[in-house]
């Protein structure tokens, strides 16, 4: 009876991991999904801070994972403000000083707008599996949808969090919540997704709610009011040019 007990706890053991997919393979959909050539995005970004909330709206054009551009367009003190991506380099003009401000070095970590988003966090590469090392660790409820719950560990010192905890929807292949951590095991930001909806057969998020654990407040709420993939976008949009247009 022993012998038959051990038996049984060892090939239990050795069949239960084997029910979850692999971390990359989960990333690997989930970067399908919410990828695409180009991207054309209008959103509003609520910034819920300790003397109330603001809205900001704005129009993003993207391309692969190195350009975007973005133009913001109200409330009137953010109006015409606009920001370039290019690979690894930032650029921001304004509007009230006529000049363009490379964000660059410490100036990354500063506040997006007085939001729950950092520059360094627009500049992150969407494709985490470049970025992480993966490992599938369970499956929990998050908004009554089953999920996969990954845990990633960075693959070098200069990425901006050394590592973070992931829920996919398994169904959908979308990331319904995110944790982000410092080397220390602090969690630094946390997101959560509020709902989400269905363009062209791709699941994408519609509210997301990012949170500095760090500041007071009650986070960021940001909106995505409408996308489009795969649209042609002019090659000059994404230059310094444009950026005074």
């Amino acid at each position: 009876m022993i012998k038959y007990l051990l038996i049984v706890i060892y090939l239990l053991t050795d069949v239960i991991p084997a029910q979850y997919p692999s971390g990359e393979d989960i990333l690997k959909k989930v970067d399908e999904n919410m990828t695409s050539d180009t991207e054309i995005i209008m959103s509003t970004m609520v910034i819920h801070g300790r003397r109330g909330s603001r809205s900001v709206t704005a129009k993003s054009w993207i391309q692969g994972r190195d350009k975007s551009f973005s133009e913001y367009l109200a409330p009137p003190r953010e109006k015409g403000i606009k920001m370039l991506k290019l690979e690894d380099r930032l650029w921001v003009y304004s509007p009230q000083t006529d000049r363009i401000i490379k964000i660059a070095g410490h100036m990354l970590r500063q506040s997006l707008m007085g939001s729950d988003l950092s520059y360094e966090d627009m500049m992150e590469s969407p494709h985490l599996a470049d970025l992480y090392t993966t490992t599938v660790i369970g499956e929990e409820l998050v908004n009554d949808r089953n999920c996969w719950v990954v845990k990633l560990i960075a693959r070098k010192d200069d990425v901006t969090y050394h590592s973070r905890k992931i829920w996919v929807d398994r169904e959908r292949m979308i990331i319904l919540k995110e944790d982000r951590f410092a080397k220390s095991g602090k969690l630094l930001k946390t997101t959560v997704i509020k709902e989400v909806f269905q363009v062209d057969g791709r699941w994408y998020p519609k509210v997301l709610i990012f949170k500095d654990m760090l500041q007071k407040g009650k986070g960021t709420e940001f909106i995505i009011e409408s996308i489009e993939f795969d649209v042609d976008i002019p090659e000059y949009i994404f230059s310094k040019a444009s950026l005074r247009k």
